[in-house]
């Protein structure tokens, strides 16, 4: 297979590059002290073009293909991985769903602000009692004459309370279950009805927005349903298949960020008398990263052409989801490793990319739903 770079992905990836070096790289343990994104890089990144890679152009976007998206959410992920996940949960998540399923109207409606910033985007799906078992859900939505009335609530809703457009699922058919009684909706956090609740405080992604979201009697326009009535948890299928592989991009930027960050302490350090990096056991374990690194970054662009080539790419993407994160997870203990006590203080980025890794094994699909998918659909092909 051919995984040659165009030149617009080697563009994209030098300027996003260029940007993570500049703006996200200066401010964000700032951010991650203040559990909060700087207002004025949320502008910087609007100004940039950042919140619309994955829009088509016709919508104000750049209409990157999955290589391309994927290529700007591992220079993301080199310098903060709150900003990855805003910007994830917003694209792989919120974008992708109305490009996906939604009407000529919804298009025109909302990727444009999406896209440019205005109007950031999340997605609800997990409620109290409907993690890894998403069909398990309690919100309901019932049809009133050119409403819908939702009733429920939504737990650790990614930019849950900065969003202004939210993708909802909710129970429109309980009896039908999963296939048939679950129908997406696009929520404006305007609409009569909607509440933010508690704004979680979390162990890593601190700045990222992390929101209870709380629906009662909240009147949805009957326009505003999203794809096919009662075919919604197909919609979130199909946007986490996406969102996946930017998670797994995400874990190969931070993954070389620390990488890199290892191999040059272990030339500067001096212990013995002589530099870390000339000690066998510092050297197996650069080694070791290396490897993940490699492993982890082809898998993503592998998985990313086979989406752009139009192939069936679910299984791929919960490869990509479980591997890279926890090839992730590895690669950041072992630069904790090397960095020794330094990497241990707050003062240095290893501690912050450490505590940021660990989310990555559970949210958009814990680990081991990825291998039920995977064990699956290797059940249902006799193979690989």
């Amino acid at each position: 297979m051919d995984f040659k770079l165009t030149e617009q992905h080697e563009m994209i990836r030098d300027t996003v590059r260029k940007f993570t070096e500049r703006e996200i790289k200066p401010v964000a343990a700032k951010m991650d002290r203040e559990k909060e994104l700087d207002p004025d890089l949320l502008k910087k990144m609007a100004d940039e073009g950042l919140f619309g890679f994955i829009v088509p152009e016709e919508y104000g976007g750049a209409g990157l293909d999955k290589v391309g998206y994927c290529l700007a959410m591992e220079e993301i992920g080199r310098g903060d991985a709150s900003v990855t996940v805003t910007l994830s949960a917003h694209q792989s998540l919120a974008c992708v769903p109305i490009i996906l399923d939604g009407s000529d109207e919804q298009k025109e409606k909302y990727l444009p602000l999406m896209a440019g910033g205005e109007k950031i985007g999340a997605f609800a799906l997990t409620e109290p009692g409907a993690g890894s078992d998403a069909a398990a859900l309690k919100t309901t939505a019932v049809r009133d004459g050119g409403n819908f009335i939702v009733n429920g609530t939504k737990l650790w809703c990614s930019n849950g309370g900065i969003a202004g457009v939210i993708i909802i699922f909710a129970v429109t058919d309980a009896e039908k279950g999963a296939h048939g009684g679950i129908t997406a909706f696009i929520v404006e956090s305007g609409f009569p009805g909607f509440k933010v609740g508690k704004i979680e405080d979390k162990m890593g992604i601190r700045a990222s927005n992390t929101a209870e979201l709380i629906f009662e009697d909240m009147k949805v326009p009957a326009d505003n349903m999203l794809g096919i009535y009662g075919a919604g948890f197909i919609t979130a299928m199909k946007t986490l298949d996406v969102g996946r592989l930017g998670l797994g991009a995400g874990c190969v930027g931070a993954s070389k960020e620390m990488l890199e960050m290892s191999l040059r302490h272990a030339s500067e350090r001096v212990q013995f008398g002589k530099p870390i990096a000339e000690q066998g056991a510092v050297q197996f374990m650069l080694a070791d990263m290396t490897m993940d690194v490699y492993a982890m970054e082809s898998m993503v662009y592998r998985a990313a052409s086979a989406a752009d080539a139009g192939e069936k790419f679910s299984r791929e993407s919960a490869i990509v989801k479980a591997f890279c994160s926890e090839a992730g997870d590895r690669v950041v203990d072992l630069a904790m490793q090397v960095h020794a006590g330094m990497g241990y203080m707050a003062d240095y980025p290893v501690e912050r990319f450490y505590r940021d890794s660990r989310i990555n094994r559970i949210f958009e699909g814990t680990n081991e739903i990825q291998r039920l998918v995977i064990f699956r659909d290797l059940l249902k092909k006799g193979g690989y």
